[in-house]
């Protein structure tokens, strides 16, 4: 595999505990807000986002051929950590991000001080409740999408915000639409994002399982999380040994503004 460039961007001062973001399928790093990022790095941590593959400012490859498996963007973990200069760091994973930052640490323990799992679900456990009727349906309609026309994609993507949101707060469609908008015209090729759909697992990736891990988890969780619903959160306190969850009362698939000091405080003392 050709070595992928990662755009990445630090928040606070380099001496910190460093914290790494990972961001989850076809969002880009602007996805983890600048407040969310900036409060973590006020509370003394040393915190960097980066854009996956295919998203943002990072490589792309032809829409339909990503030519990548997932385990490469694990191994684009440690890129980041070697480019910092960090033998270690705390990882905080959303989504497909928690899939990704449970293989780093499951294949790179002693680089992994802690994992925080945002809306997520735990590797290789079964029996898990699937999405919601109302979340399926909606994503059924992506088969009639042409994912080569931008337009077309930026109104799915406020679809699925909306679909994603929890019943807490209302959903800030205006807001939502302008990171779209804001993402889109930030990557060179914002359709190559559709590859993340079609990544295949690294070999041996099967083996790999929640209840391995052995640092200390969070599972951050929301209970109104349509498409991983709460309890995939709860089986991480259940399979894994030094694992705890944090349930965001009414939250989403989201991290909404609202949430963010709420979210910041369980991730920092978390990561002290």
């Amino acid at each position: 595999m050709k070595a992928a460039k990662l755009q990445t961007e630090a928040f606070g001062a380099p001496s910190d505990p460093p914290i790494v973001l990972i961001m989850g399928m076809m969002a880009s790093m602007l996805w983890w807000p600048e407040r969310f990022c900036r409060e973590l790095a006020d509370r003394e941590h040393y915190v960097i986002r980066y854009d996956q593959r295919d998203t943002g400012l990072s490589t792309h490859y032809p829409q339909g051929a990503p030519g990548y498996s997932s385990s490469d963007l694990a191994d684009d973990v440690m890129a980041v950590l070697d480019a910092y200069g960090l033998e270690a760091a705390h990882l905080v994973g959303m989504s497909m991000g928690g899939f990704v930052a449970q293989e780093v640490a499951l294949r790179h323990q002693r680089r992994v001080l802690t994992l925080t799992l945002i809306s997520t679900s735990p590797l290789a456990v079964e029996g898990l409740p699937p999405s919601t009727k109302a979340y399926r349906e909606h994503s059924a309609t992506a088969e009639g999408i042409d994912w080569s026309d931008l337009g077309a994609i930026a109104d799915f993507l406020r679809r699925d915000a909306a679909m994603l949101a929890g019943t807490r707060h209302p959903h800030d469609a205006e807001a939502v639409s302008a990171l779209i908008a804001q993402d889109m015209a930030r990557a060179p090729s914002f359709a190559s994002a559709t590859n993340h759909f079609a990544l295949v697992s690294g070999e041996g990736q099967a083996r790999l399982r929640a209840c391995d891990l052995t640092m200390p988890v969070l599972a951050i969780h929301g209970t109104a999380d349509p498409l991983f619903p709460i309890a995939h959160g709860e089986a991480f306190a259940t399979v894994v040994s030094k694992a705890r969850l944090h349930r965001i009362e009414g939250g989403g698939h989201e991290i909404h503004d609202s949430d963010i000091d709420e979210m910041v405080l369980a991730i920092a003392h978390h990561a002290a």
